[in-house]
């Protein structure tokens, strides 16, 4: 089992599980939202091995489609420093980075999709941060809830 747990917030029409699926060893570099919450936590917490929820933000309805894991911890986002990427920050610098990136794996596909709803309804889950505090990108996650959301994702 995973040191921590993790829900990261993907929307799927830019990114979602089709693309992680696709992607070389399921892997992908996740960089989520720039902002400085989602940093603190990619840069400073986010460890290797760390199970992640990755979520489909922008579905209706939303739900947690996946697990992941984290294989590689926070670093730099290369894209900052690239004036030719969307991801380019002019005020960037090698020597103090402003944005975080960690890299995940695709772990296990849910069979159903655990939707927000689901989860509302859910006394177990009434803690979530994705309940008390929704518009984080980048979210801890308890063992209870990790066990509970996956149980109920495999049917």
């Amino acid at each position: 089992m995973a040191g921590r747990y993790w829900l990261l917030k993907s929307d799927p029409q830019t990114f979602g599980l089709e693309h992680l699926r696709r992607s070389s060893r399921r892997t992908t570099m996740w960089d989520g939202v720039r902002n400085y919450q989602a940093r603190n936590s990619l840069r400073d917490e986010m460890r290797v091995g760390d199970g992640v929820l990755f979520y489909h933000s922008q579905s209706a309805p939303p739900a947690v489609v996946a697990t992941a894991r984290v294989v590689r911890a926070g670093y730099p986002d290369p894209t900052q420093f690239d004036p030719r990427s969307p991801g380019y920050d002019p005020k960037a610098e090698r020597a103090t980075p402003r944005w975080y990136v960690v890299d995940i794996r695709l772990e296990e596909e849910l069979a159903h999709p655990v939707t927000l709803p689901e989860i509302r309804r859910r006394p177990e889950l009434a803690q979530m941060a994705l309940i008390r505090r929704g518009r984080l990108s980048v979210q801890p996650v308890t063992p209870a809830e990790w066990k509970a959301v996956v149980k109920l994702g495999r049917g």
